[in-house]
């Protein structure tokens, strides 16, 4: 038996529900839940002393069951004969003070402001199903006789599965009028949507009734997404259709994991009730590989603050690495962002566990627990230190982090690219010198950190041997490709880097090379402050920092001095997010540029490229453009990461082969350890070249 009409016109025709109602017979249709799952909303807004008039009642229970828990002053209209029969036969002994009207809403013969609730469970929809201009006025003459038998202070509650074009209509409208707006979240819909009933949720458009004021622009509108949530103010009609949409998208993609759970990529924010900032960013991985028994169906995995951006957490490979080492067959990873107060594991846990059993994997148990797991147990540390804007790279903070064995890093993070690290340096805590005392606690009321009272020079201080960038460990042990890698660290070695950042590279460059003279181009003013600062970068008689596009400076050098540098390093992102290129700016592997580089290079020199290209069509193109230019092209590929470190050489004759380069790579490190000066000893020069290929 088919009830669904031929096209959704129908919905609006009386012989349409005629023949529904017809046959279907005397069992209840329930629009968008039944009594129990809407009772909530309906005791919040309608008392029981209210008036009420159900608009398009059907044979649903629900007046019904309103009556006999005290609401007894109903009134229900409907279009349909047969429904109006059924209903009053069925209720005429049992609730005697409920009434039943054949009616069309469309135009009532109630008197003006008879009720004090105009109750509505899908009838807008049913009626709202285009926007064509017959319908459009048919819903006008619809909300105006709600409007007029509604007193004033009265509610106007409608049930909807608000779509787009609804909530655009409801909202227009009355908002004109001057009412007050509310969307309310109908929490206990995610029992229908259990049910399979329906996947998108159910909302109440809760409309007051105000006197309108002639000529006044006030309007009031306001979102509860969940039904126990206190209402939002929004500023517009698009930000309130926003709020909705955000919670049928989230709808969408609970009902795509319960039906596909390994859909793929699947992530979401959650944002802080008051500030409206993101406070969570969720990770639903699903490993089909793992064998599922009672206890590793579900787990969630708290990432310590400031490592979101590690490979094992912060890219898909890597989540997916930590998902199956851990042993589970669905794993949530949660980030916590910065700017956000977090108590600490329990209350996080205590924070989150609801919504993230709403992610859980279907046929999981209701009641059974579900583990939280970490790095150490806890929730790791962040400090911000500092945040500026600039003018060339947007807003940015200076942050403090705690890694692996309670070492601490400084991070520059440009916040719109929140999830990359631009610069970072290992901290140390700072021992006094033989001779000075321990200062001891200064009772005093502490003082903030500002730019002007760096952290550099309080309690911890950076430790320039240490680079915590892979790609910069590679683009100094590329220096082993120059001539006699014994003698380069006492060799007056002319160097020239492209892109500042914290400094790490050139400083390390500057310190462990005695004799080289390091030239930096920063087209930022910010971040020559930024480094010097935050990152304990100075200026010397060996190291100086130009501030200028790094196209203009090699224009300039290429065409009025003869080749210069021994090697040109180039470690700059792009602003353009729109390429599949974020380093470097596609204007700097033009051939015409990387001639220009080609130039001011010695015979022997090297030009080192830290590449980021995740459009493999793009990349090739800039190899092939390389290899036009220089003749001899290395490549070395940053596992876990996209970067690729090139380095070219302008000569082909003097190719090594693998041996040859880690003997020399070797060679270098040797003679760059000298006695009283810090090495890390993780960093084996040869280590880095070892995966080295000639393209």
């Amino acid at each position: 038996m088919n009830l669904l009409p031929k096209s959704t016109k129908e919905f609006g025709s009386a012989q349409y529900w005629e023949r529904f109602f017809q046959q279907r017979g005397e069992k209840a249709f329930e629009w968008y839940g039944t009594y129990l799952e809407l009772c909530g909303v309906l005791h919040k807004y309608i008392k029981p002393r209210d008036k009420v008039l159900v608009v398009g009642c059907g044979n649903s229970e629900l007046s019904e069951q309103m009556y006999d828990v005290g609401y007894e002053d109903l009134m229900n209209i409907d279009i349909s004969e047969v429904a109006i029969n059924q209903m009053r036969e069925r209720n005429a002994d049992r609730r005697p003070k409920m009434s039943y009207l054949l009616m069309d809403m469309l135009q009532m013969d109630f008197k003006d402001a008879q009720f004090q609730v105009v109750l509505d469970k899908g009838t807008l929809d049913a009626v709202l199903t285009d926007e064509e201009e017959t319908t459009l006025e048919r819903v006008d003459k619809m909300f105006g006789e709600i409007a007029r038998v509604l007193q004033v202070g009265g509610r106007y509650l409608c049930f909807s599965l608000a779509q787009a074009h609804v909530v655009k209509k409801a909202v227009a409208y009355f908002s004109q009028e001057g009412w007050m707006v509310r969307i309310h979240r109908v929490a206990s819909s995610e029992v229908g949507e259990a049910r399979g009933q329906f996947i998108l949720p159910v909302f109440v458009y809760v409309m007051t009734k105000f006197k309108k004021i002639p000529g006044s622009a006030l309007r009031i509108l306001e979102i509860c997404a969940d039904e126990q949530d206190k209402p939002v103010r929004v500023e517009s009609a698009e930000q309130l259709a926003e709020a909705v949409r955000e919670r049928q998208d989230y709808a969408l993609l609970r009902n795509q994991l319960n039906k596909n759970p390994s859909a793929g990529h699947v992530s979401l924010d959650l944002y802080d009730k008051d500030s409206r900032k993101p406070r969570y960013t969720l990770h639903v991985v699903d490993s089909p590989s793992v064998k599922p028994s009672q206890d590793n169906r579900f787990a969630i995995f708290i990432i310590p603050q400031g490592r979101e951006t590690e490979w094992l957490f912060g890219m898909e490979e890597g989540r997916k690495q930590l998902a199956a080492s851990a042993g589970f067959r669905r794993l949530i990873t949660v980030a916590l962002h910065r700017d956000q107060h977090y108590e600490g594991m329990e209350s996080i846990q205590a924070e989150l566990s609801g919504k993230v059993m709403e992610l859980a994997p279907p046929g999981l148990p209701a009641h059974q627990q579900v583990p939280f797991l970490s790095v150490g147990g806890d929730i790791g540390v962040r400090t911000v230190q500092h945040r500026d804007t600039s003018t060339m790279s947007g807003e940015y903070v200076i942050e403090d982090v705690k890694g692996d064995e309670m070492c601490y890093f400084r991070r520059l993070i440009f916040l719109s690219n929140r999830n990359v690290v631009q610069s970072e340096a290992r901290l140390l805590s700072r021992v006094p010198t033989k001779g000075q005392k321990k200062r001891k606690k200064d009772k005093k009321k502490p003082v903030s950190v500002s730019a002007e009272a760096s952290p550099v020079s309080a309690a911890r201080t950076i430790d320039k041997s240490y680079l915590c960038c892979e790609h910069h460990k590679a683009m100094v042990a590329g220096l082993s490709l120059l001539r006699n890698p014994d003698t380069l660290p006492e060799a007056q070695l002319a160097v020239l880097v492209i892109g500042l950042g914290g400094g790490s590279l050139p400083v390390f460059i500057h310190d462990y090379f005695s004799q080289s003279h390091v030239e930096v181009v920063e087209i930022d003013p910010s971040m020559l402050e930024v480094a010097t600062c935050w990152f304990d970068f100075s200026q010397g008689d060996r190291m100086c920092v130009h501030i200028s596009d790094g196209l203009d400076y090699i224009a300039k050098l290429a065409a009025e001095a003869p080749a210069r540098y021994d090697a040109v390093m180039f470690d700059v992102d792009s602003k353009d997010p729109t390429l599949g290129m974020s380093c470097p700016p596609q204007a700097f592997v033009e051939k015409s540029f990387l001639q220009k580089v080609r130039t001011i290079l010695t015979p022997e020199g090297v030009f080192v490229l830290n590449l980021v290209c995740r459009d493999s069509l793009l990349k090739d193109s800039v190899l092939a453009v390389l290899k036009e230019v220089f003749p001899l092209l290395y490549a070395r590929r940053i596992e876990g990461e996209v970067n690729e470190i090139l380095f070219c050489k302008l000569r082909s004759e003097g190719k090594l082969v693998t041996s040859e380069i880690l003997e020399s790579a070797r060679t270098l490190e040797r003679t760059l350890k000298k006695p009283g000066q810090a090495w890390d000893s993780s960093y084996v020069l040869s280590d880095m070249l070892k995966a080295v290929r000639i393209v």
